[in-house]
């Protein structure tokens, strides 16, 4: 029998208000599925690019959220190595804004024994787009230097540890005392204050004068061509997200003979859809939080106030992993 559940979808795409709590029929998991009771959902800036109509979608109404991680409830047909009750997670998998839904068993993995789920719905996403930077885009070697933009929020703790368990070091740029402090507690050597000091000076002294060797910037806009002065030549600048303005069309010849860098735009979202690079970025993620990574909660409601998480993201009011809890009493 199909079972009421709670969404958040949207209708349209725009402001934060259209973020919309409804119940939906849910049926029981099909073949080759696992019908998951989500514990807690974590909000990323790719939420906000696809309910604000940055990203286009495919068809509306439309459930957000890409990230979750909870207990298996029921098997569909066909399913092995998942039993009732067991802890799971998954990332890269549209709507997972929702009190319960049915996953693929291929996108699940089981949450080892002593991992925090939130900390797991808070750092799957950012993990994967962690070994995907460092292993894949750039391998990191000890010794290098990087550059985290934004290093106090989600993303950019999990990559300041990542960096440092690699033995790199890292220089972050925050926007405010109080995120210096944090990202400074998580692993960044040196925390540059955006509004009150100049970040390519600063990533230049830190690179030895002549810049770091790897740049990571999820905010885009103006601070983006800005990034490519703070890498040394012959270093890598990355683009992985745009949360201060959209990102204008890059002439070669910006990072070409002024500059000799290379520069790539990948997407986590597509390293994730081949299975086993999934699975290779899934599994470094969960070793990396076994082995102590941490990821600090800033921001926690029920998943019924999805539209305040997205305002609290969008003005750069949050710090560390946001996340939505569903209310099951609701569900039943």
């Amino acid at each position: 029998m199909d079972e009421l559940i709670e969404h958040v979808r949207i209708h349209r795409q725009g402001g934060a208000e259209e973020l919309e709590v409804e119940r939906i029929a849910l049926a029981p998991p099909a073949a080759g599925e696992v019908r998951v009771r989500q514990l807690a959902v974590g909000v990323n800036f790719l939420d906000v690019y696809h309910r604000s109509g940055l990203y286009p979608l495919a068809q509306l109404p439309f459930t957000p959220g890409v990230e979750a991680a909870g207990v298996v409830e029921a098997l569909g047909s066909g399913v092995t190595g998942f039993s009732v009750g067991q802890r799971v997670a998954y990332t890269g998998l549209m709507g997972a804004y929702a009190a319960v839904r049915n996953v693929p068993a291929e996108r699940l993995v089981v949450v080892p024994d002593g991992v925090d789920p939130d900390a797991v719905a808070g750092a799957l996403l950012r993990g994967i787009t962690a070994h995907m930077l460092f292993a894949h885009v750039r391998q990191l070697r000890p010794g290098d230097t990087v550059l985290v933009h934004a290093a106090a929020g989600g993303l950019g703790l999990v990559l300041t540890q990542w960096a440092r368990a690699l033995g790199a070091r890292v220089i972050g740029t925050v926007g405010n005392r109080d995120k210096a402090a944090l990202a400074l507690a998580h692993g960044a050597e040196r925390v540059v204050l955006y509004r009150e000091e100049d970040f390519v000076a600063a990533a230049r002294d830190f690179g030895g004068g002549r810049g770091v060797d790897h740049a990571i910037d999820g905010i885009g806009g103006a601070t983006l061509l800005r990034t490519f002065d703070a890498v040394r030549p012959y270093g890598m600048a990355a683009s992985v997200g745009q949360a201060g303005g959209s990102i204008e069309p890059v002439d070669l010849m910006q990072i070409g003979k002024s500059r000799a860098i290379a520069f790539s735009r990948p997407s986590v979202m597509q390293f994730m859809t081949e299975p086993a690079l999934y699975r290779e970025g899934a599994q470094a993620t969960l070793a990396r939080l076994a082995a102590g990574l941490r990821v600090p909660v800033g921001l926690a409601l029920p998943l019924g106030r999805a539209a305040e998480a997205h305002a609290a993201m969008e003005t750069g009011r949050t710090a560390g992993a946001v996340l939505l809890r569903p209310d099951h009493q609701k569900s039943a």
